[in-house]
């Protein structure tokens, strides 16, 4: 056979050929990496949009809350299993590797503009159509030490060595000097995405805790993802192996701290960890009721938006007993996630933040959705407000509606029908968006809360 460009010759392919297939099958992951998760380029980000049901005013995070200047602690808390980063490094405190056990600490969170105060902030940052940035960065941070439970019989002696006290007492020390401040008794755990540096996750869980009002406790949970375009399938290993940190630190928590629960939102790759964890638990308290892992793990809300797990590996964990551990397990699903859907491409299976294609939802999961609902939420977002900015995969941040419905459902507690989603179809158990959604939002905030009926009525007066 002749030799041309693309030709096949009887030993294997020409150097073009090769260079095209190499091309076809590295694309995609590009697409990928362009799509990324984690939200930044550097060390500081914009806070998000606001949240729509603080728009008018007669919904106030932060009536009653701890002005933030008198919290007990300066910043927000943070949990790593990143290696640490060597004094000089590109990286200003966590590098972009794995490290062999988790590592407690607090980091400083202040706004970039010298011109605005917090209050400020806090007034700004409630507009809807606010036209100036609030950006946010880390200015700095105190590490506790190592959380000593996470440590292997296969780790040298060394990497546990810390002067003072263990940081597993600081740490829980700093958890309960919040939580007795506040009248919120709960702790809240954001899981970043791939392709996220150390700072992505900790600015994030300080903008999600602004929106809450500063209630209770938030803490970032940055596991050792990469921020490279061809870091996917490493952080898929890292994210299946590095559960283990997570489940620990979960029981850590249920143990040493005042919590009454402790809540978990997972974003894209992050989810993958959550699950897992969350799997593990339910694999190792077998032998216990649900009232009884309540009492036990105190595992509140389970979030999962722009979950990039695989369907099927979902259904194995809900088979292995997954939504007897938490209260309530919600996910947040789209039909417009260009991420996911290159995920798909990529691994050939279907992701469980992708909404079922109509049609395709088996009777048996209708069944079983209608079963479990006191225990599991399927929420379809595509219609939200915002839901398909960029990629469509960052709605959790991006929708000013879909942050509504996930931030007051840590906040109250509201199953899907009594904070104002309805039904996508009559005949399935999936919740939808509906075009009055805000305004249904508010009516339920005000019955749940009164100090938002008393400001509606100074507001009317």
């Amino acid at each position: 056979m002749v030799e041309g460009e693309g030709s096949i010759t009887m030993t294997g392919l020409t150097l073009s050929r090769r260079f095209q297939i190499v091309i076809a099958c590295l694309f995609p992951v590009a697409l990928l990496a362009l799509a990324g998760c984690s939200g930044t380029g550097g060390y500081e980000i914009d806070m998000m949009p606001s949240p729509d049901v603080f728009e008018e005013g007669t919904v106030d995070p932060f009536i009653g809350a701890i002005p933030a200047d008198e919290l007990p602690y300066d910043g927000m808390l943070y949990a790593t299993d990143r290696k640490p980063a060597a004094e000089g490094a590109s990286q200003h405190y966590y590098l972009n590797e794995r490290g062999q056990v988790l590592r407690l600490g607090v980091a400083e969170v202040e706004l970039v503009r010298d011109d605005l105060t917090w209050e400020e902030a806090r007034r700004i940052s409630l507009l809807k159509d606010r036209n100036q940035t609030i950006p946010i960065r880390i200015s700095g941070l105190t590490e506790f030490g190592v959380l000593d439970r996470t440590a292997t019989e296969l780790m040298a002696p060394e990497t546990l060595l810390q002067e003072g006290r263990p940081a597993s007492e600081v740490f829980a020390e700093k958890v309960n000097a919040k939580l007795a401040r506040s009248r919120t008794k709960d702790v809240y755990i954001y899981v970043h995405g791939y392709r996220a540096i150390f700072e992505n996750p900790t600015l994030v869980a300080s903008e999600l805790w602004h929106y809450l009002g500063y209630r209770g406790v938030f803490i970032a949970y940055a596991w050792p993802s990469t921020p490279s375009p061809w870091a996917y399938l490493r952080d898929i290993d890292t994210a299946a192996g590095y559960a283990r940190h997570l489940r620990i630190f979960l029981q850590y928590l249920a143990e040493e701290t005042n919590a009454e629960q402790i809540h978990l939102v997972g974003y894209s790759m992050g989810t993958r960890i959550v699950t897992r964890a969350v799997a593990q638990l339910a694999l190792m308290h077998h032998e216990y009721s649900p009232e009884e892992l309540q009492r036990k793990l105190r595992i509140g809300h389970v979030i999962l938006a722009g979950s990039d797990l695989d369907r099927q590996v979902a259904s194995q964990y809900l088979a292995d007993g997954f939504l007897e551990v938490p209260r309530h397990l919600s996910i947040y699903m789209s039909s417009r996630d260009r991420a996911l859907g290159m995920s798909r491409f990529l691994t050939r299976r279907k992701r469980l933040g992708e909404m079922w294609s109509e049609g395709t939802l088996a009777n048996r999961v209708a069944d079983y959705l209608h079963e479990r609902e006191a225990d599991l939420s399927a929420i379809y977002v595509t219609a939200a407000e915002g839901a398909t900015t960029g990629n469509g995969h960052a709605y959790f941040r991006d929708s000013p509606w879909v942050s509504s419905d996930i931030l007051m459902t840590l906040a109250y507690d509201l199953p899907p029908n009594d904070r104002g989603l309805v039904r996508n179809d009559e005949d399935t158990p999936i919740w939808a968006f509906p075009p009055d959604y805000i305004d249904r939002l508010r009516v339920a905030l005000i019955k749940a809360n009164p100090e938002y009926g008393r400001a509606l009525s100074e507001i009317g007066e």
